[in-house]
């Protein structure tokens, strides 16, 4: 994974997602690429062709922040692409480098997780996989071949896509999360070693993560075809854990009433007898070790 031009790649990946209409131009019939041309951002943007060209090369490593600000307006760039996109001109300094420092989860969130027992929850690392669930939370995750790391689960697991009947909605959403929890931080080594492990065995990650979308993970529906209930609908929140920066809480709920909340209700007593068993995904590690 190219981590030197990272401003260059964003700018390239998104203009190439911008319809010449959308932006007033016309589209013609003779375009030999996809999106807008360089010359149409700079015009739309305000600068020259030639100072676009160059940061596009990695050749002008510091644009103003009114420039940054006129290049998300002309690439249609929502409020958090647009940060992302600030974070990419100006990275901080002393950014953290490789490294095997083990994330752990808070005991007292732990205990926390532990006491709701109609609600599935799971706490994920920086990059998606699963630290810590509770009883409910592995319940609704288990029986995959990739059940404790959901970026894995999405693209690499033969059953993914009966697991999640919207699938292509849910692997948008999973790379543009990915990238949006690695931040400008590109040199983060698990990071490296799960997009590399998944740019080479799933052509449907390499088309996604090559578009840079950036989307945190905050809050949705999202159905699921579980294995032992059926179909499940589900709203989820995603909660920042303060006290571990990098970490999610991801909190599902059921309508009360609904189908949803009775399969929920019974995948709650299936797995009642299963809470003793060792933790996942790992027999050896407690949630709060991996």
């Amino acid at each position: 994974m190219d981590s030197e031009n990272l401003l260059g790649q964003f700018l390239r990946a998104r203009r190439a997602l911008v319809r010449p209409e959308d932006s007033g131009l016309p589209a013609g019939s003779r375009r030999r690429v996809a999106g807008l041309r360089r010359e149409e951002v700079a015009l739309l943007a305000g600068v020259s062709t030639d100072y676009y060209m160059r940061l596009e090369q990695g050749r002008e490593r510091h644009p103003s922040a009114q420039v940054i600000d006129a290049l998300a307006r002309a690439l249609g760039l929502d409020e958090e692409a647009a940060a992302h996109l600030h974070r990419l001109a100006r990275p901080a300094s002393g950014r953290r480098r490789p490294g095997t420092r083990r994330e752990r989860v808070s005991p007292t969130l732990l205990r926390m997780m532990e006491g709701w027992h109609r609600t599935p929850a799971v706490v994920l690392g920086r990059c998606l996989t699963v630290l810590a669930h509770n009883t409910l939370g592995r319940a609704l995750f288990d029986g995959h071949a990739h059940s404790g790391d959901l970026v894995r689960l999405v693209f690499l697991d033969p059953n993914a896509k009966e697991f999640y009947p919207d699938w292509e909605r849910v692997a948008v959403n999973t790379v543009a999360g990915l990238r949006s929890a690695a931040g400008a931080d590109y040199d983060d080594a698990r990071l490296i070693e799960t997009v590399g492990e998944l740019s080479l065995n799933s052509e449907e990650f390499r088309r996604l993560w090559a578009r840079h979308d950036i989307r945190r993970k905050t809050r949705e529906t999202k159905r699921f075809r579980h294995p032992l209930v059926g179909e499940l609908t589900l709203d989820y929140e995603s909660l920042t854990v303060n006290s571990a920066p990098g970490q999610q809480l991801v909190v599902y709920q059921a309508v009360p009433g609904s189908p949803s909340e009775q399969a929920l209700s019974l995948l709650g007593s299936l797995s009642a007898d299963e809470s003793a068993k060792a933790p996942w995904p790992s027999e050896n590690a407690s949630p709060s070790e991996r």
